[in-house]
């Protein structure tokens, strides 16, 4: 795979030798909508004001933290030919007037790009926690099979074996589309993605046609901006809501619902569709179920158990919460065709996902895990695999992000308290919040915790190291919260910073000692 550009593929309809698209054709689009000055040819649309090229249409997106409407001016200075607004702009442009910009985005996006997910069979994945590790194994588990696939999600977006920076887990719909657009001109035949419940809030996904919607789990995030669990719930039930409302005797124009039925949420999901449900789990009856499962330090084995068959799984995926995404993502494979006896062999050779449970080696005598959980139920996954493996001690790093949910704080520490023989507190992504405070905030959560069994540094390098001094032989060491990220983000500035480096520097520098 090549190394990460920071842009996905560009959309120029002159350049490929399209006809542009009138303003006045994406107008009608709109029963509602209003019309102003002018009519001109549009070459392509982006909703950032920095990366607006000659001729494009501009969409003033109204944010969580921002509006876009505040940057209709640098848009129309880059060369842009006409605005999408909810609200008429003193600038000299024709303007779009619509209600919600954000359904504008996501019906404007598809039809300028051709409705590109009509062309593929889109996968997406959505749940709390799992939604990478699901995404990544159905990927290699349809290439392995011979399918073109595309892929989009947290850690990066893959089109044509070209890997590119995502700025989010779920792009704005401009993005989204454009993106499915070059999936589609690469010969893909599958589109896999990650669905956040922003994107599901926002309407960035309004207007995709989904093949298959899985749902990993339900657990406390996001609630700076969900605000409560049910509102969380609802969001990520709007997937499972829109996957549409009629059957096929087509096999492939057929869509399916992949619910976990360990989750108490699949049920409420389960009522909002009308589509075939596909369900999968270790503890309750299902139509995929994992048993006999064993843990180790360097994989997993279990006995599956479903309508296709029975068979003996084997992984390098550590963790029982991995058994679920291995389960979710053979759901949605089989769905496909794929023989149950490939896909286990496919397993077999597939190796540990980027920054999940990630294994750090460097001859040390010690096991070292980097992961991304940064929710509670993501530390507990997390921590509750490696202490049934573990063999002595069990060492922990973690912090928690500033500006988001602050409830989650002192759970997260009590949780690395109930698993851990020690615990280090340190930073994360502090963005605008004071590191200290958001420290004294996870530090009330080890009100009982006797205090040689933790300590606080703020410095997160300084926290790995000394983390790595204190790892004996047989112990095992998880640096928790960042995983695949390269950066450390401090008063809205991104420093580059790996805890992977970090582990590996520490360890090395330990050695030479």
């Amino acid at each position: 795979m090549d190394n990460n550009q920071t842009e996905t593929p560009s959309y120029n309809r002159s350049n490929r030798g399209e006809s542009a698209i009138r303003l006045s054709e994406l107008a009608s689009l709109f029963p509602f909508a209003r019309l102003s000055g002018g009519d001109p040819a549009l070459a392509g649309l982006t909703t950032d004001s920095r990366k607006v090229a000659p001729n494009d249409l501009f969409l003033c997106l109204p944010g969580y933290t921002v509006d876009g409407h505040d940057y209709a001016a640098a848009a129309v200075e880059r060369g842009a030919a006409a605005l999408v607004v909810e609200r008429q702009l003193p600038l000299d442009i024709p303007q779009l007037l619509v209600k919600d910009a954000h359904f504008a985005s996501a019906v404007i996006s598809n039809h300028l790009y051709g409705y590109p997910s009509d062309q593929l069979k889109v996968i997406g994945v959505t749940g709390t926690n799992g939604k990478t590790t699901t995404t990544t194994i159905i990927d290699y588990l349809l290439r392995a099979e011979g399918h073109g696939t595309g892929l989009m999600g947290t850690i990066r977006t893959v089109i044509a074996g070209q890997s590119y920076d995502t700025p989010n887990t779920t792009q704005e719909a401009a993005v989204l589309q454009r993106n499915f657009r070059a999936m589609a001109d690469a010969g893909a035949g599958y589109g896999i993605m990650e669905v956040s419940s922003h994107a599901l809030d926002y309407g960035r996904v309004k207007g995709v046609r989904f093949r298959t919607a899985v749902f990993t789990n339900l657990t406390q995030d996001h609630l700076d901006y969900h605000k409560t669990m049910d509102r969380y719930r609802e969001a990520k039930g709007l997937l499972f809501s829109r996957l549409g409302n009629e059957f096929s005797a087509d096999p492939s124009r057929r869509q399916y619902a992949v619910l976990n039925a360990d989750d108490a949420a699949s049920a409420y999901f389960a009522s909002l569709t009308s589509v075939h449900t596909l369900t999968y789990g270790i503890d309750q009856a299902c139509d995929i179920r994992a048993e006999e499962v064993k843990l180790t330090n360097r994989g997993t084995e279990f006995r599956l158990v479903s309508y296709a068959g029975t068979a003996l799984v084997r992984t390098k995926l550590v963790g029982k919460f991995n058994v679920y995404n291995v389960l979710a993502a053979i759901a949605a494979v089989l769905l496909e065709g794929v023989p149950l006896e490939r896909i286990i062999r496919y397993l077999e050779g597939m190796p540990s996902v980027e920054g999940r449970m990630e294994l750090v080696e460097e001859g040390q005598p010690f096991l070292a895990l980097v992961d991304y959980a940064h929710s509670p139920d993501g530390l507990e996954n997390a921590l509750s695999s490696i202490r049934q493996f573990a063999e002595n001690r069990v060492i922990t790093v973690f912090g928690c992000g500033g500006d988001r949910d602050r409830t989650k704080r002192p759970i997260m520490a009590e949780i690395a308290a109930r698993y851990s023989d020690h615990v280090i507190l340190t930073s994360d992504n502090p963005r605008t919040e004071d590191p200290l405070a958001i420290l004294a905030e996870i530090e009330a959560g080890l009100a009982t915790l006797p205090s040689d069994r933790y300590e606080v540094i703020e410095d997160r390098r300084t926290a790995i190291k000394k983390a790595v001094e204190q790892a004996g032989p047989g112990d095992v060491l998880l640096i928790a919260g960042k995983g695949h990220e390269t950066y450390q983000e401090v008063n809205r500035v991104r420093h580059h910073f790996d805890d992977r480096e970090e582990l590996r520097t520490a360890i090395k520098g330990a050695e030479n000692q």
